[in-house]
C-alpha cells in the first residue's frame, strides 16, 4: 500500500501562532511528518522554519531570542510601527534555504496584495520576501514590496491556504488558532478592533476548514493576545497537548499500529 502524502496548513494569529510548534513537535513524536506545508503569517513562519530542516526546538529557541520590540521604530510612524525589512534581515540570515525549490519540504505561503486586492499564493523562486510578506499585519508592519506591489499579512483574504495542497495531498490536516464562535464581553478599543479582525477572517478560514480532512485547534490559546510572545513556553504546551489528545483520532488517515508503537515508547521513555 502507497504512503499516504499528507498536507499541513498552519493559519495566522500573531503569538497564537506559536502553538503551531507544540502541534510539529507533536506530530513528529508519533511518526506524523507533513509531506507538504502551507501557512500564513506566524504560520508561515513556523512552516518555512520547519521545511528548512529546523526542529521544533530549534524554532522555539528563534522565537524566544527574537523578540518583536526590536523592530519597532519609535516615531510617528507613515505606513506602520514595525519595521519589515528588519524581520526580513532577520528571517533571512536564519534560513539555509533562499528559494522554495532548495527547501527539505514541500512549502507554499499566502500573502495579500494591496495593489489589486487580491491573495497570492507562492510556491517558487524567492522565498525570504512572501515569507515576511505574509506576517506583515496591516498598520503593524510596514507593507512589504514584491515585483512593485505591496503587501500585507496573507490572513486577510486566505488565513488557512489550502489550495496549494489539494492536488497534491491524499490527506490535508488543518490548525487554526484564532477565536471564532461566540463572547460575552468586547471591551475597549483595542478588544473592539481584534474581535473586529478576526471576525472578518474567520469568513475566509470556515469554509477552507471544512475542506481539511482533519482539524486541529489549540484549546486554551484564544486568552492570549497576538503580541504575548512572553508566553511562548504557554503557547508551545498548548498545541502540543492538544495533538497529542487527538492522535488516536487520526487512525482513519494513518498507520494506527506504529502510531501506537511510538506512543507506548514514548511511556516508557518517560520511565
Amino acid at each position: 500500500m502507497a504512503k499516504l502524502r499528507i498536507g499541513l496548513t498552519l493559519s495566522g494569529g500573531g503569538a497564537r501562532g506559536i502553538a503551531h510548534i507544540g502541534v510539529l513537535k507533536a506530530l513528529k513524536d508519533y511518526g506524523i511528518v507533513p509531506d507538504a506545508i502551507s501557512g500564513t503569517s506566524m504560520g508561515a513562519l513556523v512552516g518555512v522554519m520547519y521545511a528548512d530542516g529546523k526542529t521544533p526546538e530549534e524554532i522555539m529557541e528563534f522565537i524566544k531570542d527574537h523578540k518583536l520590540s526590536g523592530f519597532f521604530k519609535w516615531n510617528i510612524p507613515k505606513m506602520g510601527f514595525i519595521d519589515s525589512y528588519k524581520l526580513y534581515d532577520v528571517v533571512n540570515n536564519y534560513l539555509k534555504a533562499k528559494r522554495f525549490e532548495d527547501l527539505q519540504t514541500e512549502f507554499h505561503v499566502s500573502a495579500t496584495n494591496l495593489n489589486d486586492g487580491e491573495y497570492r499564493i507562492f510556491s517558487s523562486g524567492d522565498l525570504v520576501k512572501p515569507v515576511v510578506a505574509s506576517a506583515c499585519i496591516p498598520v503593524v508592519f510596514v507593507p512589504f514590496e514584491i515585483d512593485g506591489d505591496s503587501y500585507v499579512d496573507g490572513g486577510l483574504l486566505n488565513n488557512l491556504p489550502i489550495e496549494p495542497l489539494k492536488d497534491g495531498c491524499d490527506k490535508i490536516i488543518g490548525v487554526h488558532v484564532n477565536r471564532h464562535g461566540r463572547k460575552e464581553k468586547v471591551k475597549k478599543m483595542r478588544g473592539i478592533a481584534d474581535r473586529s479582525f478576526r471576525i472578518a477572517i474567520w469568513e475566509n478560514v470556515k469554509p477552507r476548514l471544512e475542506e481539511c480532512d482533519f482539524v486541529i485547534e489549540p484549546t486554551g490559546v484564544y486568552d492570549y493576545g497576538v503580541f504575548d510572545f512572553s508566553k511562548a513556553d504557554d503557547l508551545y504546551h498548548h498545541g502540543y497537548l492538544t495533538t497529542e489528545q487527538k492522535i488516536l483520532e487520526l487512525f482513519d488517515y494513518f498507520n494506527l499500529d506504529k502510531i501506537m508503537e511510538k506512543k507506548e515508547q514514548k511511556k516508557e521513555d518517560g520511565k
